[in-house]
């Protein structure tokens, strides 16, 4: 006999996250809303969307990072270029094991894997974060590249501008 994989709900009272009471609320809400469960439970406020996650990564049996609290590895992150982490929801965190950790919402997301792989020579180790927790430290990490990337083209911008003018300038001097 095969034991089923635990439920996500079953993981939240495990933990004492929630009671049998409030799961059995959550359930009838979830019933008249026609929501998922775990949306529910958040939206009840039973829950944090890290909590969740958590419980829902466990229940995959892949290990959830919180990205508050993560020893983020910054040559981990200069691995792997903003554009891409943006694009698939990901951002390189660490080594383990000479693999490249990467933070993901949805880590059964192949592509996003298969292109990480490949642009950095190195096997990847999914983990599971949050959106929310994702979107913020990309945003953390990647910022100066994005002001670097902002500032070279208005730079750009400006010298074209002055060569204009100055072939302006030249026309206009002309006989």
């Amino acid at each position: 006999m095969v034991a089923r994989p635990k439920q996500m709900a079953d993981i939240l009272v495990d933990r004492g996250l929630i009671t049998g009471e409030q799961l059995q609320r959550a359930v009838a809400e979830q019933r008249r809303l026609g929501r998922t469960l775990g949306r529910v439970l958040v939206e009840l406020g039973m829950v944090t969307e890290s909590q969740l996650v958590a419980a829902i990564a466990q229940q995959v049996g892949l290990p959830f990072v919180d990205l508050t609290e993560f020893p983020v590895d910054p040559s981990a992150v200069t691995s792997v270029s903003s554009l891409v982490c943006r694009r698939h929801g990901a951002l390189p965190i660490g080594y383990e094991e000479g693999r490249l950790l990467v933070a993901m919402a949805d880590p059964s997301n192949v592509v996003a894997v298969d292109d990480i792989r490949s642009l950095t020579g190195r096997d990847v180790k999914p983990v599971v974060a949050t959106r929310a927790d994702l979107a913020a430290a990309i945003d953390r990490y990647y910022r100066a590249d994005d002001d670097m990337g902002e500032l070279t083209h208005t730079l750009d911008a400006t010298e074209e501008e002055d060569e204009l003018s100055r072939v302006r300038e030249i026309v206009d001097d002309a006989p």
